[in-house]
């Protein structure tokens, strides 16, 4: 029995599957995806990540090995020169399968599987948006008070002028109303004056 023998055979032999599993995976390494079904799509994961991840110490074991498994040499020279480059930061998970629907003739799942480092449309970062702060927002906010504080003092001392204004305003009014007395009290004097002057004449002509 094969109870918990999770291992997909995909109806093939050990042998037509190990050929199979290297040809796919040279095309994935020189093409960067290819299209496949998700049975196979899964199997090539488990098959070719081990694989870059020994290109990322570049030595002649590591060459050997992989070329023992691939058994294609412009498929191990473009592993080790650009992939091993391109993934050298990355800590696994080299692969991305994207599926892409069932197809016509038998609805197989198919997918596409590709390295994910050379994609571009996944790989450009988005501007990120800018987080506001509790510092900012206190700067701001320190920013605001003076400004209250000068508005403040520039209403205070408008006031007070007005306050200055209005009473000078009453003052003027006072010294105007003195004078305007002044001016009276003088008039009758000088009438008086007048008065007496013509009465000491005629007093003068009687005698």
């Amino acid at each position: 029995m094969r109870h918990g023998k999770k291992f997909n055979h995909l109806g093939r032999t050990a042998e037509h599957r190990k050929a199979m599993l290297a040809n796919m995976a040279s095309s994935l390494i020189e093409h960067k995806r290819i299209n496949t079904t998700v049975a196979k799509a899964k199997a090539l994961k488990k098959y070719i990540e081990p694989l870059i991840t020994k290109s990322k110490t570049d030595t002649t074991h590591s060459r050997r090995v992989v070329f023992s498994q691939l058994k294609n040499k412009e498929a191990v020279t473009e592993l080790f020169r650009e992939v091993a480059v391109k993934v050298a930061n990355r800590p696994g998970g080299y692969t991305r399968i994207i599926r892409t629907g069932n197809r016509l003739g038998d609805n197989a799942e198919m997918c596409l599987i590709e390295l994910v480092d050379f994609n571009e449309l996944y790989t450009n970062e988005k501007p990120a948006k800018k987080k506001r702060s509790r510092r900012g927002s206190a700067k701001k906010t320190e920013a605001a008070a003076p400004a209250v504080e000068e508005t403040v003092v520039e209403e205070v001392a408008e006031e007070t002028t007005a306050e200055a204004v209005v009473e000078e305003a009453p003052a003027a009014e006072e010294a105007v109303e003195e004078t305007a007395a002044e001016e009276a009290v003088e008039e009758p004097a000088a009438e008086d004056q007048g008065e007496s002057e013509e009465e000491k004449k005629e007093d003068k002509a009687g005698e």
